[in-house]
C-alpha cells in the first residue's frame, strides 16, 4: 500500500544544488529529505565539467573548507585559432600562478556524492532510486510529491533541484518548457590518458579551438559551443555543442556533432600529433543545457518560486550563458533557497508572500543575474558568421582571455562579491588562500574525503 509521510523540507534532486540546500536546512534543525532518481548522486549528470573558482570562493562554507574530489586545478586557459588544420595564433593570457586556480575539473558522480554525504552528515535523509513524478497540489499550493512508487511525501516547503528536464514546476503551473532556441545539445568524448601524458601535454590548462564555420571543426553552422578540451587527472574530455534550433531550422545534431569532431580529429595537427597517440576513447555522452535561457525574456521571467515551492539551479534556468557552467549558480541559489525555506518553516508560513524573498535575494546576488545575462557567447555567433578573424580573436580575448576580467564583464560581479565577503569577514582572503593551497596539495597527493559510494 502507498505510504504517506511528512517532513519540513523536501529537496528533489541530489545533483550539485540539492544537497547544498538540504545541508543548510538540516543544520537549522529541519526534518529534511532528498529524493534522487539515480542510484548514486550525480550518476545521470554529464560525466565531467570545470567549475569556476568563484563558486568555491563565494559559495558554501563547507565546500570551501572541505576536501571535495577535484580532478585537476585549471590555472590557464589556452585559446588556439585554427585555419586549415594548423594553429595560426594562440591566446593564453588568462592564467594564474599555482596554487591559485581559475577553476577545478571534476567528475560529477564523485563530486555530487561528496555533496550528498555532507548533507546526510548534517542530518538530511537521502533516498536514491526514487523519482518525484508529480507534485501534490491543494488549492494551487505545492504540498509535496508523489513518487514513482505511489507514495506521498508531504512537506512544508519543496525545493526543486531537479535540473533541466524536471517537470515538477511545470506540473505545478509555474513554468513552461524551455524554448528550443534557449537549449544547447552537446556531446562529450571521454578519453583515457595517462596522468604523465596529461601533465606533459596540457599541464594545468584547458584548451579551446576556435575556427570559422567553413573549417568544419567548431560549432556546426557557427551557433553553439566552440570545441574545447577539459583536462582531468587521468583523462580528457573534448566537447562540442550546438543550438537545437539554428536560424529557425532544426539541424540534425546527431549527425553534425560527431561529424565535426571527426573533422577536428582528422584535420588539426595538434590533435593528430600531440594528443591522439596517447588517448583511448572510453565513453561518449550527450546532454542538454538551458545555456541561453537567461538571454530570452520569456524564459528569464518565468517564476522561480510559488506557493510552497522554491526552484534552484538548472530547473530555474540559472545556467551560465557565457561559460556554459551552472554549478556556481546552483550552489548560490541553493543557499538562498534554504535560507528562505528555514524562515518559512519557522514562521509556519510557506505562502508566496514569504517565499518571494527568495526572488529578491537572487536578484541582489552578485553573480546569479550576471551569469545568466552575459551576452558574450551570444554575440560571438555573429562574428563566426561574418568571417572576421581579427574580431574573432578580439572577442575570444574578452571571453576566455585576460579581457574576461574587465569590469564590464567578470570584473563587476567579482568586485561586488569581494566587497560583500570582506564586509562579512575581513579575514576572507586568508581563507581563500588557505583553500587554494589545500586544494592544490590534495590534488598533488590525490587525497580527498572518502565517499559513501565509490
Amino acid at each position: 500500500m502507498a505510504a504517506v509521510e511528512t517532513c519540513d523540507v523536501l529537496v528533489v534532486g541530489a545533483g550539485f544544488g540539492g544537497p547544498v540546500a538540504a545541508r543548510r536546512c538540516a543544520e537549522a534543525g529541519l526534518e529534511t529529505i532528498i529524493l534522487e532518481r539515480s542510484r548514486v548522486p550525480g550518476e545521470k549528470v554529464v560525466s565531467g565539467l570545470v567549475i569556476p573558482f568563484y563558486g568555491f570562493t563565494f559559495g558554501p562554507d563547507f565546500i570551501r573548507e572541505g576536501n571535495p574530489p577535484i580532478e585537476r586545478p585549471i590555472c590557464r586557459v589556452v585559446n588556439r585559432f585554427v585555419r586549415g588544420g594548423e594553429i595560426y595564433a594562440t591566446d593564453s593570457t588568462l592564467r594564474v600562478p599555482k596554487p591559485l586556480a581559475l577553476g577545478y575539473s571534476a567528475y560529477c558522480k564523485p563530486f555530487c556524492t561528496w555533496l550528498a554525504d555532507r548533507a546526510v552528515e548534517a542530518g538530511a535523509e537521502l533516498r536514491t532510486s526514487t523519482t518525484a513524478v508529480e507534485p501534490i497540489l491543494e488549492k494551487g499550493a505545492v504540498k509535496g510529491v508523489i513518487t514513482d512508487r505511489g507514495d506521498e511525501i508531504r512537506c512544508r516547503v519543496l525545493i526543486d533541484a531537479g535540473g533541466t528536464q524536471n517537470r515538477l514546476a511545470i506540473q505545478a503551473g509555474l513554468r513552461r518548457k524551455y524554448l528550443p532556441e534557449a537549449l544547447e545539445l552537446y556531446m562529450l568524448w571521454d578519453f583515457e590518458m595517462a596522468k604523465e601524458d596529461v601533465d606533459q601535454t596540457f599541464g594545468l590548462s584547458m584548451e579551446f579551438f576556435h575556427a570559422l564555420p567553413e573549417e568544419g571543426i567548431g560549432a556546426p553552422l557557427g551557433y553553439g559551443s566552440t570545441l574545447y578540451i577539459f583536462t582531468y587527472r587521468e583523462s580528457i574530455h573534448p566537447g562540442l555543442g550546438q543550438f537545437l534550433v539554428t536560424r529557425g531550422e532544426i539541424p540534425n545534431l546527431a549527425k553534425l556533432l560527431p561529424q565535426y569532431f571527426e573533422n577536428f580529429q582528422n584535420k588539426v595537427t595538434r590533435w593528430k600529433r600531440d594528443i591522439a597517440p596517447k588517448v583511448k576513447l572510453r565513453a561518449t555522452t550527450w546532454d542538454v543545457c538551458p545555456i541561453y535561457a537567461g538571454l530570452i525574456p520569456e524564459t528569464r521571467n518565468m517564476p522561480i518560486f510559488g506557493d510552497g515551492i522554491l526552484i534552484i539551479g538548472d530547473a530555474a534556468g540559472f545556467e551560465a550563458s557565457a561559460f556554459g557552467d551552472g554549478v556556481p549558480s546552483a550552489w548560490f541559489s541553493a543557499e538562498l533557497a534554504a535560507e528562505v525555506a528555514v524562515e518559512a518553516v519557522r514562521r509556519g508560513d510557506s505562502s508566496p508572500y514569504v517565499l518571494r524573498e527568495y526572488e529578491k535575494k537572487v536578484r541582489e546576488h552578485p553573480y546569479i543575474t550576471w551569469i545568466i545575462t552575459d551576452w558574450r557567447r551570444w554575440d560571438l555567433r555573429k562574428v563566426l558568421v561574418s568571417g572576421d578573424e581579427r574580431e574573432l580573436r578580439r572577442m575570444i580575448r574578452d571571453h576566455w582571455g585576460v579581457g574576461a576580467f574587465r569590469y564590464r564583464y567578470s570584473g563587476r560581479p567579482l568586485a561586488k562579491a569581494v566587497r560583500e565577503a570582506l564586509r562579512r569577514d575581513p579575514h576572507a582572503p586568508l581563507k581563500w588562500m588557505e583553500m587554494f593551497t589545500r586544494y592544490f596539495r590534495n590534488w598533488e597527493e590525490n587525497r580527498f574525503d572518502p565517499l559513501s559510494v565509490s
